[in-house]
């Protein structure tokens, strides 16, 4: 059986020489950065710039990996180098997350243009399971090949963030809304993402797990450190990697279970080699010596136990978005970033955050976009019992 190779660097700090080298290292247990592109082809990097965020808030990609990412390609002679994502926020740029994420600085450093990720058009993708085309930032479509340079956070739909996540900045600000509402759950979401890496195909992901994101992700979690770099040719074995570390079963994370499921990458630990300086492990033996079992993520599930006998109650125990009206600013900003139509949370002009629970389709939009973390997803009680957990 052939090995995926996920390749470890244990790194702690994010002082540019020491991420520099730790760049280089991963890049080389790989093969070397020679192994992706060739230094003729237009080479994207496509960071996590969700929000506007500064680096110690671990929201986006940190710039000191994003810069050693370029270093390390200008150094193999590539020369058409460009980078870019579409932030979630509908009040903010990519040039403004760029800049105060300062992955702007980093790229001018290198002289990376800024790829174009305001305009785009329809690519259709007739061999799609889920989505049969896909609105494409114009800065994607005009790239060889892209490396994903993303970062390790929790999330509200889907668990977690990491490699597969990542791509869906690749669409353009206000259709990545019109998504959330035409796959309005976490496991159609998760098979409209394999199909979106699928067409975009990827090279190579770096995940940026110095600092990682636990508890209220993706934009209102806490920075925790995780002190890793990751990379692999392999999204999928890359999540589950990232799964793996922080105990959270692989099976629990749409994104690795559908994308196992189309032939994307595997998440079968027999399967994923983890490669480090000190030589090659298996994910079990990369759980114990690099993982953390009291990260803070969801772990629960209503699949399961006693839940389908009391259907009924359904409704009344379903996670949703709940703000908490002390911190709420009454900004509007999670009315503008709901993508149901007839908008299931009102915002705005003095008036804080009231929901509609019966427009709702548990998207999380609102909650990933609030700018003072007011929102967070409940989880009524009873769901731990009814689950069996």
């Amino acid at each position: 059986m052939d090995k995926h190779i996920v390749a470890l660097i244990p790194l702690d700090t994010y002082d540019q020489p020491r991420v520099d080298e730790a760049v280089r290292e991963g890049l080389a247990l790989l093969g070397g950065v020679e192994q992706f592109v060739r230094p003729e082809e237009k080479v994207l990097l496509k960071p996590n710039l969700l929000a506007r965020a500064l680096p110690q808030k671990a929201i986006t990609t940190h710039p000191a990996v994003f810069s050693a990412v370029c270093r390390a390609l200008t150094e193999a002679g590539c020369t058409h180098l460009s980078y870019g994502d579409s932030p979630g926020s509908p009040t903010t740029t990519p040039d403004k997350a760029a800049e105060t994420a300062g992955i702007a600085e980093a790229a001018a450093q290198y002289g990376l243009q800024r790829a174009d990720f305001v305009s785009g058009s329809v690519v259709p993708f007739p061999e799609g399971r889920t989505a049969k085309s896909f609105y494409l930032c114009k800065g994607v479509q005009e790239a060889d090949a892209v490396i994903n340079v993303c970062k390790m956070k929790t999330h509200a739909l889907e668990r977690i963030t990491g490699a597969v996540k990542n791509l869906y900045g690749c669409v353009t600000g206000v259709n990545k809304a019109t998504g959330h509402a035409a796959y309005p759950n976490s496991d159609v979401f998760a098979d409209m993402l394999v199909d979106l890496n699928r067409c975009i195909r990827p090279r190579l992901h770096i995940m940026d797990g110095v600092v990682a994101m636990e508890g209220n992700g993706p934009t209102s979690g806490t920075p925790t450190p995780m002190n890793v770099l990751l990379f692999s040719a392999d999204p999928v074995a890359l999540d589950t990697v990232f799964a793996s570390l922080i105990h959270l079963d692989p099976a629990a994370v749409p994104t690795c279970v559908y994308g196992a499921k189309q032939g994307l990458g595997v998440m079968d630990a027999e399967s994923i080699l983890v490669r480090t300086p000190g030589g090659d492990l298996t994910l079990p033996q990369a759980q114990e010596q690099f993982g953390r079992s009291d990260f803070d993520v969801y772990r629960g599930t209503l699949e399961k136990g006693l839940l389908f006998k009391v259907m009924p109650l359904l409704p009344f125990l379903q996670h949703r978005p709940k703000a908490d009206m002390k911190k709420c600013i009454a900004c509007g900003v999670c009315e503008e970033a709901c993508p149901v139509p007839e908008k299931a949370v009102h915002s705005g002009k003095g008036k804080k955050a009231k929901y509609d629970y019966r427009k709702c389709i548990r998207c999380y939009c609102c909650q990933e976009m609030c700018p003072v973390k007011a929102i967070e997803v409940y989880r009524h009680p009873l769901t731990k019992l009814l689950s069996g957990k």
